[in-house]
């Protein structure tokens, strides 16, 4: 059982709970407001209304635990899970794998596999996804096991979550480490399908690289996301003139086929604090079977 403890200090007048718990823990009204209505929320291990006026050195328990459904069905799939803990479960992705089952993949993605290891561990947990990846890009992704957690991590991730990324492109970037400031933007036209491009009509795009090693086809680059957009790796690094290898829509793709299927990037880093203890947790995945294969041709 998940158990969300607090003990009250330093309250100097009179405050509702309710109050507390949002300005305090930084509860959302939607999380307080359930855990209410299913009466799991108590004070001294007593149950207690929203109206209850807390006082220093109450203990507040709140239990995470809600029984929940979710419309995916489970099934038996080796997942690669970096951490755990009673909040989230970080597993690394491998390539070619969507990752929430859509219109066209029913079965076969990650939440499906991850819904399965939930019910085998006996974990009463639905999949929230705290962040994805393109169905060819492998790595760490963060699923959250409650409401509490989920928020939490949703509200930081612009800011305070880290997401690195390891890509091996074509050719020798000029400068060895800098800063792609530059604007992504989707183009009208059923011609253009999901591809993005950089234009000043697009949204602020932020993308710090560096080289880690260089090779004579080219360079293996750790590339530092401070915003998040659609593609936004691929499409800074393809404007620079130096896509990423097996990438079809901003690169040379299918001509790549005996070097490597899928585009060659792998989000190998997350750091970030635990939404419970606040301690940093800082995540790795070392690089695929795939890539590490494509840099030894490349060499």
């Amino acid at each position: 059982m998940s158990i969300l403890q607090e003990k009250v200090k330093g309250v100097e007048e009179r405050i509702k709970i309710k109050e507390y718990l949002k300005e305090n823990l930084g509860l959302s009204t939607r999380l307080i407001r359930s855990a209410s209505k299913d009466q799991r929320i108590s004070v001294n291990d007593a149950v207690v209304r929203m109206n209850y006026m807390i006082k220093n050195d109450d203990i507040i328990k709140i239990d995470l635990e809600k029984n929940e459904g979710q419309d995916i069905t489970p099934e038996k799939m080796d997942l690669d899970i970096v951490y755990e803990d009673d909040d989230i479960l970080v597993i690394n992705k491998k390539p070619f794998m969507i990752v929430h089952p859509t219109k066209n993949y029913q079965s076969g993605t990650l939440a499906n596999g991850v819904l399965n290891y939930f019910q085998e561990t006996d974990q009463k947990c639905i999949v929230r996804l705290v962040s994805r990846l393109d169905m060819n890009t492998s790595g760490l992704i963060i699923i959250a096991k409650n409401q509490f957690s989920h928020g939490m991590l949703s509200k930081n991730m612009k800011e305070k979550v880290q997401k690195r990324y390891l890509a091996i492109v074509h050719g020798n970037l000029k400068d060895k480490e800098g800063t792609i400031d530059l604007p992504i933007y989707r183009p009208e036209g059923i011609e253009y399908g999901t591809m993005r491009i950089v234009d000043e009509r697009g949204q602020k795009s932020i993308t710090h690289y560096k080289v880690i090693e260089s090779f004579n086809g080219g360079d293996l680059v750790e590339c530092l996301l401070e915003t998040g957009r659609t593609h936004q790796i691929r499409v800074h690094l393809s404007h620079l003139g130096h896509p990423i290898y097996g990438d079809i829509l901003y690169g040379y793709g299918e001509d790549e086929d005996d070097l490597i299927k899928r585009q060659a990037l792998h989000a190998y880093g997350l750091d970030f604090n635990s939404p419970r203890t606040g301690e940093l947790l800082s995540l790795r995945a070392d690089l695929p079977d795939d890539m590490n294969e494509l840099l030894k041709k490349i060499r």
